[in-house]
């Protein structure tokens, strides 16, 4: 009887298919992942401007237009010279100035109580004058009024009570000086801004303060 020569029959590996098949979806996750990233840029530059807009529309829709001129008020010069005035005969009230403005400037003890708001009544020769002085010089001009107080208190009530202040000066010159309230605005400073030292009660007097700001109209 012959001998038969069987040999056992080969398993068939599916290690190469797996790799060959991992290495192919790689490959297509690698490429759309690419075409995503530049589509995207391709948006991005199409959509981006990166320089200024020199369309026809973009000056009107970048421009801010200040109220009352806030804006401008930033460049008054406080040191600019004392300027002597006719109509200004009260030693209470300062003025500085050139031929563009002037400060009209009035201490508390003129105004106020320490510590109040409200106008006191010996007041209003004063703010007459100021009142008068503008409708003769500046008629027609924006009108800034500024408030400060000494450091002595909190900061929030020190901005507080120089907001009460320049209202109580800028309603007081709409209602009794003949001054137009549209023409006027107001910036409580508060403890900002000091003149003088605040660890002297001589320099805290001079501290607290209103200043009334005009300029000529344009």
């Amino acid at each position: 009887m012959a001998d038969l020569d069987v040999q056992p029959k080969k398993k068939t590996s599916w290690l190469p298919w797996l790799i060959a098949l991992i290495a192919i979806l790689l490959l297509f996750l690698l490429l759309r992942s690419c075409n995503r990233t530049h589509t995207v840029a391709s948006m991005g530059d199409s959509t981006t401007n990166i320089g200024p807009d020199t369309s026809a529309n973009a000056g009107a829709v970048a421009t801010t237009v200040p109220v009352n001129g806030a804006a401008d008020w930033n460049n008054i010069d406080r040191s600019a010279p004392t300027a002597s005035y006719s109509e200004i005969t009260n030693k209470d009230i300062s003025v500085n100035g050139n031929d563009n403005y002037s400060i009209y400037s009035l201490g508390e003890n003129v105004l106020f109580e320490t510590g109040n708001s409200t106008i006191r009544k010996n007041a209003a020769d004063n703010l007459k004058q100021v009142a008068a002085s503008i409708s003769q010089r500046y008629k027609g001009g924006d009108i800034r009024i500024f408030g400060y107080t000494d450091s002595v208190g909190s900061k929030g009530y020190n901005k507080e009570l120089a907001q009460q202040r320049a209202e109580a000066v800028r309603n007081w010159l709409a209602a009794n000086g003949g001054i137009d309230s549209s023409k006027i605005s107001i910036n409580a400073i508060g403890e900002g801004q000091p003149v003088a030292t605040n660890n002297t009660a001589q320099g805290r007097q001079q501290n607290r303060r209103v200043e009334v700001a005009v300029r000529k109209a344009q």
